[in-house]
């Protein structure tokens, strides 16, 4: 089988990898994109997006992400489904496989792969994502004004989710199922001190209760066996993310939790030609609006890189 060779490599959709292909695109650079194992990332489980500019009455996650798939094809973005399996970033292009058999050589690549949160392994769960169970406060706290809600964790992000849901929600249950939260003292002073907060120390959920409408509430679990119902139309999952960034591992500086590491400013990694946005390089964030952003510096980056090397005329085409 012939070796494509392309000259800008996306892997990876979503907010960030849409948004690098219609800036690539529009410096014809002649962007390939290829969708991996979720097309349109993380949102396509989301329902309702009330917070990105542009959107005064909301939209669906799976119809702003088939808009912004639909913006890259219209500047002439290559969109293709497929997982990248393998890559090599030892020498540039960058040998990359697709699918396990199709190869490709890319002068550059911009890594967008995006960062998956972490779910309890429960049936129920998985039932109700997007029903009531969420990973984002941020993103769908708004929806349960005025309501009960509960936040599974005892970490930092915990903490602050359940103390960002205080101010929206009549009441926050914490589930924390060590004797103790692991947050910082700063944050578990704020959760210590606010009044409409629960903490619920060594329970685990057992199950997710709800009907055709959502959740519903939650059956938790002591650790000393006993049992408890709560009554929540949310909850919210606060027990980590994780980088889809296997791929990479040994290649290019991660940092201790797998996150790519970025120059300060920019979405350059330590090895030339590669670039990173989204999700997969920022454990802070984690919104649309701030993916889409870093989607396009990836795409400025990556032509500067291309001019620099000698690859690119200031005009964006070819050298002959």
């Amino acid at each position: 089988m012939e070796t494509e060779k392309i000259k800008c490599l996306i892997i990876g959709s979503g907010p960030a990898g849409y948004t690098a292909a219609i800036y690539a695109s529009r410096a014809n650079l002649a962007p390939v994109l290829y969708q991996g194992m979720e097309p349109g990332g993380q949102l396509t489980i989301t329902t309702d997006i009330e917070n990105f500019p542009g959107y005064p009455s909301g939209i669906s996650g799976p119809a702003m992400m088939a808009e912004f798939e639909q913006q890259a094809r219209k500047f002439g973005a290559d969109i293709r489904g497929g997982i990248v399996t393998e890559a090599d970033l030892s020498r540039r292009p960058f040998p990359v496989t697709v699918d396990g058999s199709k190869k490709i050589e890319a002068e550059t690549l911009i890594v967008s792969t995006g960062a998956t949160a972490r779910y309890l392994p429960l049936e129920s769960v998985q039932r109700f994502r997007g029903m009531g169970v969420s990973a984002c406060a941020t993103c769908d706290g708004f929806f349960y004004r005025g309501k009960r809600t509960a936040v599974v964790g005892g970490g930092d992000t915990a903490c602050e989710e359940a103390v960002y849901l205080s101010t929206l929600c009549s009441h926050v249950c914490l589930i924390v199922r060590k004797d103790r939260l692991r947050a910082s003292k700063a944050m578990q002073n704020r959760v210590m001190k606010t009044p409409n907060i629960e903490i619920l120390f060594q329970y685990n959920v057992k199950e997710v209760l709800g009907d055709e409408s959502g959740v519903t509430g939650a059956t938790l679990e002591h650790c000393d066996g006993g049992e408890k119902g709560i009554t929540v139309d949310g909850l919210f999952m606060a027990i980590g993310h994780y980088p889809n960034t296997a791929i990479f591992r040994g290649q290019i500086d991660l940092d201790p939790d797998g996150y790519i590491r970025t120059a300060p400013g920019t979405s350059r990694t330590n090895v030339p030609g590669v670039f990173a946005a989204g999700d997969v390089q920022d454990p802070v964030y984690r919104q649309a609006i701030t993916a889409a952003a870093s989607g396009c510096r990836a795409a400025l980056d990556c032509e500067r890189f291309l001019m620099v090397q000698g690859d690119e005329t200031p005009n964006g085409n070819t050298r002959n």
